[in-house]
């Protein structure tokens, strides 16, 4: 039993690997999206945390890794990239691409009683 316990203590104490497909495509957005960005990192359940990206520009992008402390390096990994909060500043310019709503909604977006999102009247 306590070599169980010190697997644990071995494997929390050691430096996440950082996926590198997940490091490229952050890198890439940035690059894309204005030379900067801001990083929503939120928990999916037990299953993954979501990295949240939101561009200088204001796009959104996203990418899962498997657990909190990989989130932090992939974020800390990347220049230009910091962690934040969904406040009022990084709301106010979030800009979802043309299509994001109806990508998003599914069959609700053939409705033709719902209004269209604001950015595609």
């Amino acid at each position: 039993m306590s070599t169980d316990t010190h697997a644990e203590e071995a494997s929390a104490g050691a430096a996440p690997s950082l996926p590198s497909r997940t490091v490229d495509a952050i890198k890439k957005f940035v690059s894309e999206h204005g030379g900067s960005a801001s990083a929503v990192i939120q928990p999916v359940g037990l299953a993954s945390v979501r990295i949240t990206l939101v561009g200088a520009d204001g796009i959104l992008g996203d990418q899962l890794v498997n657990d909190l402390a990989t989130a932090n390096a992939v974020v800390a990994a990347v220049d230009n990239v910091t962690i934040g909060e969904w406040d009022r500043s990084l709301t106010s310019i979030v800009t979802p691409r043309t299509g994001h709503f109806q990508k998003m909604a599914g069959w609700v977006a053939r409705q033709t009683r719902f209004p269209k999102a604001r950015n595609e009247r």
